[in-house]
């Protein structure tokens, strides 16, 4: 594994907000404060044992603000991006023999202040969009209009992500909520059904004792408004079986410091968090699931929390730092340091595996590419719209103590919350590994302070790849929210 920051000028110096992988052509997509997206070709650097480089292909000019989220749909056929100002876009692609053009295919205008995330739904027929106004809009791609509007938030709507099943959509807000919405559909008589998301759970603290009392105390999960990033981007797994929420701040007792987290949620049970994964000192604002599944290795299959039958990678990133996590390991498998001067705004993966992208606020971003088959032997999985036998898989973790998260009803919506009473009357168990001194470690820090335009390089890029057969220094071990 290589990677490091790209020391070109992305756009102009200024900060790059967003960036996203077409799924098919595996070109670059970045777009931040200048108002243009511009697409790059990746050139690896694997024969050259050199860190991969880009080369400018084209930009898209029409965006009249900074551009804050960009997303290829699933067939590559279109690009929606989000800007200030409520400004959200859809391109298209129109291929020749030569060259490959994008054109605005329409303009969607609803949304009232600055678009911060977007997801396209499985079918690249819907689009659903987070903004600064507080709301969640799914729009109609093809008609190009508003199909429903949730807006049960309180401040800004700073993430969303669509189940790759089809059933769920998620948002994150800097109200210290995560809202799950399940698709409740309305009959229609000519064109069939009609998708219809309402709110199922709420989830925004947890209940903890306090000392030998027998009384609970509730805490927050997530960081409030003061978290120094307009991004809390979650992220579906390919399969559907997990969701990763960045922006987590958990405390192990009521009088304890908050500790930085991700929380990952099991589709089995969407109510409360099958474990967290502790982060650094700095808050977690970016979590993306590579979209290729690999082989089992089996040298750690005992070790790992997630009974799946492949293997899932998956990077979050904090303020200063990547640490990039398989679902067969404890450990993280790399972790990267040191990569730029100011906030890290997002990440993506390329669609065969081979490269991870960030993008800072320095106006910088940092390319990884792995090995041929660096990260395992790449297998098949079948996502569709239903599971098999039509119900829920459960990949969870084994089962050992009870976890409570607490979560409220959105009274507006109860009838969303009927479906899965049942479960939710079942604790979901999670097994838990602490070691004292482990939880006390923390990674270095990493310098953030904003350089002058003379001097304005990028750091020096750290990657440390744990060793299998020893422990490493700045390990992060996932540990489950104490009872």
């Amino acid at each position: 594994m290589k990677g490091g920051t790209i020391q070109i000028s992305w756009h102009d110096g200024k900060p790059v907000l967003t960036l996203d992988f077409h799924p098919v052509s595996g070109l670059l997509a970045t777009a931040g404060a200048d108002y243009d997206i511009k697409l790059w070709l990746i050139n690896s650097g694997q024969a050259e044992k050199k860190l991969p480089s880009v080369s400018y292909q084209n930009s898209l000019t029409y965006h009249g603000c900074a551009v804050n989220t960009i997303r290829f749909s699933r067939s590559g056929e279109l690009l929606a991006s989000g800007a200030d100002g409520g400004e959200l876009i859809i391109w298209k692609l129109h291929p020749s023999e030569t060259t490959q053009s994008w054109k605005v295919h329409k303009s969607l205008s609803f949304h009232r202040k600055d678009v911060l995330d977007l997801q396209w739904s499985p079918d690249d027929a819907y689009l659903i969009s987070g903004s600064v106004d507080n709301s969640c809009i799914i729009w109609d791609v093809n008609k190009g209009s508003v199909h429903q509007i949730l807006d049960a938030h309180c401040h800004y709507v700073q993430g969303v992500a669509w189940d790759p099943l089809a059933k769920y959509v998620a948002s994150l807000s800097s109200d210290r909520t995560c809202r799950i919405y399940v698709n409740k559909p309305q009959t229609k008589s000519k064109s069939g059904e009609k998708i219809n998301y309402v709110c199922q759970h709420v989830i925004t603290k947890a209940d903890q004792q306090r000392g030998g009392d027998t009384k609970t105390v509730k805490t927050h999960l997530f960081h409030d408004e003061t978290l120094p990033s307009f991004f809390r981007r979650l992220s579906w797994s390919p399969d559907g079986s997990f969701l990763l929420i960045p922006a987590g701040s958990f405390k192990l007792s009521p009088t304890s410091e908050a500790v930085n987290a991700t929380y990952v949620f099991s589709r089995k049970d969407l109510s409360r968090p099958a474990l967290q994964l502790p982060g650094a000192n700095k808050p977690v604002v970016v979590v993306r699931f590579c979209p290729v599944a690999f082989k089992l290795r089996g040298s750690n299959s005992e070790e790992g929390f997630f009974k799946l039958p492949y293997r899932l990678v998956f990077a979050i990133a904090t303020l200063n730092s990547v640490y990039i996590y398989d679902t067969e390991c404890v450990a993280p498998i790399a972790v990267l340091a040191g990569l730029h001067y100011a906030a890290i705004t997002d990440l993506t993966w390329s669609p065969n595996a081979s490269y991870l992208a960030l993008s800072s606020q320095d106006g910088y971003c940092t390319l990884v590419e792995f090995e041929d088959s660096e990260l395992g032997e790449s297998v098949s999985i079948s996502v569709g719209k239903k599971p098999v036998g039509g119900e829920e898989k459960n990949h969870i973790v084994e089962k050992t103590d009870e976890l409570v998260t607490g979560t409220k009803p959105d009274e507006r919506n109860k009838q969303g919350g009927s479906e899965q009473d049942e479960e939710r009357k079942q604790p979901l168990p999670s097994k838990m590994i602490t070691d004292d001194e482990e939880k006390k470690q923390k990674p270095d820090e990493v310098m953030t302070e904003t350089r002058g335009e003379e001097e304005k390089q990028p750091l020096q890029s750290t990657v440390n790849t744990p060793v299998s057969n020893k422990p490493a220094r700045k390990r992060i071990t996932p540990m489950a929210i104490d009872p």
